[in-house]
Order: structure tokens, then C-alpha cells, then sequence
């Protein structure tokens, strides 16, 4: 049975993609991890974590994955003890130097995608130094991943969906060269994301760059001081949705959301339609549909357009901004949860209307999403309310004082 493992940046997060039916997750601790900017987790969470995890029947691995110098190495060393009194499963590890010392005090050894595994015969070296996982290489074909997996002695994941980084499996200087801040590290400004300025020596009027895609061009702007801008460091989104068939058949073992750094109703909904695809795989895998509606559903929440990254061919087109269909709005906090009557009370700070769609986010809640079909206020039933006020509303599912609540606002992406 194929594992999906989700990503946790947050007990908001851990949540929500435990409640969506994710079998593992990953997440990172402050100091050892790929995405230094999220808000990530300390060591003093990490039984809190697992605990939590645990009643969903869900496994935990710790990324560990940025490059470690000597005095970080001889840091996470020291903290493998605590790190396996928490009762987590696993770390996630970019440096092979650790994992006879992470395997020994009874941790799973995952090997991150940074360490760009792309053959049979490094996984049967990872084998004999104590792996039990490797996450193969984004630059690798379906195809060569289900041969590759084929001769594995241990188990192999791949990502299936979220953000691409535009040099092999995320090892980027970019940022560094810029900034000062280093991906390796787990500090990325993602300068990459951002829109560029091209410039061309004098008589030079060609500024298309076509791709080997045919029929296919890099998106090139001109403006008017002379210059063109472009997105063309910035890869689309990965979305394999389409493609459960396929990945499933691949053998590999865990299949991958990438979003340690996205908001928790992106981790909801992204764990929630893939283990629906898979669940319908498992139960009927001949009469297998991809439904409309699973693209829908990613389509609303944050992504940069969608490709399936080096699956089936050479990735060629490169992102825009934001292309979700909604943004979300604050516009309250949830005061009190009546229970008998399913019912919570919000303090809000925007107008809210019946049919409204919302969505109320917590530690304990995760993330669900809500449309308004019942109001009141004082026990009057009510289709409007202004901001400023306190207001009832029918929601089935269980919700905590002081939740978060956002109004769905539609996205205008022609802006």
C-alpha cells in the first residue's frame, strides 16, 4: 500500500493534513531543515508531534536535510538521543555520514532528494550503510523511477505534487550569490520567484528563446524602457493528479506533497483530493476516473499553474504569480463552540453574508472550509451581518475559541 506523506509546518498544518487523510508527515526543527523560513517546530515539540500523529495512526519523519557543517553535524548528533525519546519514526537525512548514528538509536534513515539519487546502484550502497528510503531525484522520467525501483533494495518516494526549484533537486546558489542566504541551507529568498529583467547588447532584436519543446517559447515582456522581463527561472507547479494510475504501478513506496512553507487549508485540500484519487485507485483500479474536480480543488488553493515536472518530458514552461482562485481574508476569530447545538459564535471584522464561503483554521482544528447557510444574531435568523459584530453560525464540524476565520474571496487572475 502506497504511503502519502504530507507536509507539516505547523500544528495548524499537522492537523489539517492528518484530518485529510495523510498516512505520514515530514516537518523540520529550526535549525536542520530545507525551509529555515517556515515557522517549523523545536525539540520540545517533536513528542507533541508525534503524539498527535499517532492517533491517526500516521508516521513522522524529521527533516534534517540541509547541508551540515561540522558544528551543525556534531549539533544534530547529540540530539539524536532526544530526538528518538520523542517517538518519531524517522529523519529525513541529506549528509549519508549520519546515518549508521541515526539508524543505531532505533530512527528510521530517509535520504533526501538533495542527495539526487538516480540509479539502482547508490540505492543498493544507501542499503548497506542502513537507509531504508531514499526520495529519488526530481530529474528523473516515470519511466526510469519504476525501473530504478524495480532493482531497489529499499524503499523509493518521489514528489507528485507542489513547488519545482529550478536547479537539480533544490541544490541552488542563487539566492546565496544574491542574498547571502543559502538554499543549501535552508534559507532561500527564492530570488528565482521573482520577475526578471533581460537586457540586450546593441543590434541584438531576437528575444524569444524557444524552448526544445516544439511550438513552445519562453513568455518574454517587453517594456517600455527597452528591457523585457520574464518569469523563465520560475518552473510551474508539479501536478500529478492525472496520473495515480501510473504512479501507482511505478512500485514506489511513498508519494510525496511538497509545502512545508504553505498555509494550512493549501496542505487540507492538496492531502485530501490525492487520497481520495488514491483511495478510488485501490478500491477499483480498472474503472479508475480521474474526476474534474480534483483539478478544481488544486486550482483554488496557492499554486503557480501546474506541469508534471521531468515525468514525461523535459519541463518548458515557466510560472506566473499566484494563479489560485481565491484569496483568503481575515475577518474574525471564533469566540465559543456550542456543542449541542453545532454552533459557533465568531467576533468578526469584516461584513459576512449567507453563502459565503469561509474557512476556520486552529491548532486543534486544522483547516475546514465552511459555506454559510444559517446565521443569527440574538437568536434572530439573519442573511447579513457588518463588521464588528458577534454572530451565530450553523457548522457541523467541531471548532476552538480562538480559531482563525478567513472569508474565500474569488481571485481576479486577468489583474
Amino acid at each position: 500500500m502506497v504511503e502519502l506523506l504530507a507536509p507539516a509546518g505547523n500544528f495548524i498544518s499537522l492537523r489539517a493534513v492528518l484530518e485529510n487523510g495523510a498516512d505520514a508527515v515530514y516537518f523540520g526543527l529550526d535549525n536542520f531543515n530545507m525551509r529555515a523560513n517556515a515557522k517549523n517546530f523545536s525539540l520540545n515539540d517533536l513528542s507533541e508531534v508525534s503524539k498527535i500523529s499517532k492517533e491517526y495512526g500516521a508516521k513522522t519523519y524529521l527533516g534534517t536535510n540541509i547541508i551540515l557543517n561540522e558544528r551543525l553535524a556534531n549539533e544534530l548528533n547529540a540530539n539524536l538521543e532526544s530526538i528518538a525519546a520523542s517517538e518519531i519514526d524517522g529523519l529525513i537525512l541529506s549528509d549519508i555520514g549520519l546515518i549508521e548514528d541515526t539508524v543505531s538509536h532505533g530512527l528510521e534513515a530517509h535520504i533526501s532528494v538533495q542527495e539526487n539519487v538516480t540509479n539502482s546502484y547508490t540505492l543498493k550502497t544507501l542499503k548497506k550503510l542502513g537507509a531504508k528510503r531514499a526520495i529519488l531525484s526530481r530529474e528523473l522520467s516515470l519511466k526510469e523511477i519504476t525501473e530504478i525501483t524495480s532493482k531497489s533494495p529499499i524503499e523509493t518516494e518521489i514528489f507528485i505534487h507542489g513547488a519545482i526549484c529550478m536547479a537539480i533537486s533544490g541544490r541552488c546558489f542563487l539566492s546565496y550569490g544574491l542574498y547571502g542566504r543559502s538554499a543549501n541551507c535552508g534559507d532561500c529568498l527564492q530570488p528565482c520567484r521573482k520577475n526578471w529583467t533581460l537586457t540586450y547588447e546593441e543590434g541584438e532584436d531576437n528575444v524569444v528563446n524557444f524552448s526544445d519543446v516544439e511550438d513552445e517559447r519562453f513568455t518574454i515582456t517587453g517594456s517600455d524602457d527597452g528591457s523585457y522581463r520574464t518569469n523563465f527561472f520560475s518552473p510551474k507547479d508539479m501536478c500529478m493528479i492525472d496520473y495515480i494510475p501510473q504512479l501507482m504501478e511505478s512500485g514506489v513506496a511513498s508519494f510525496k506533497i511538497e509545502g512545508r512553507s504553505r498555509s494550512p487549508d493549501y496542505g487540507a485540500m492538496v492531502t485530501g483530493v490525492y487520497r481520495e484519487a488514491i483511495d478510488n485507485y485501490n478500491e477499483d483500479p480498472l474503472n479508475f476516473e480521474v474526476k474534474a474536480e480534483w483539478m478544481d480543488k488544486l486550482s483554488s488553493v496557492f499554486n503557480r499553474g501546474f506541469d508534471t515536472n521531468f515525468y514525461f518530458n523535459t519541463p518548458f514552461e515557466t510560472s506566473e504569480d499566484n494563479q489560485s482562485k481565491y484569496i483568503k481574508k481575515d475577518i474574525g476569530q471564533v469566540v465559543n463552540y456550542y456543542s449541542k447545538v453545532k454552533a459557533a459564535e465568531l467576533r468578526i471584522w469584516d461584513d459576512l453574508n449567507l453563502g459565503d464561503e469561509i474557512m476556520i483554521q486552529g491548532p486543534t482544528t486544522g483547516s475546514i472550509t465552511h459555506t454559510i447557510d444559517s446565521m443569527q444574531i440574538e437568536g434572530e435568523a439573519v442573511s447579513h451581518v457588518e463588521k464588528g459584530s458577534n454572530v451565530a453560525i450553523a457548522v457541523a464540524t467541531k471548532v476552538r475559541e480562538n480559531d482563525f476565520v478567513y472569508k474565500l474571496v474569488e481571485r481576479d487572475n486577468d489583474d
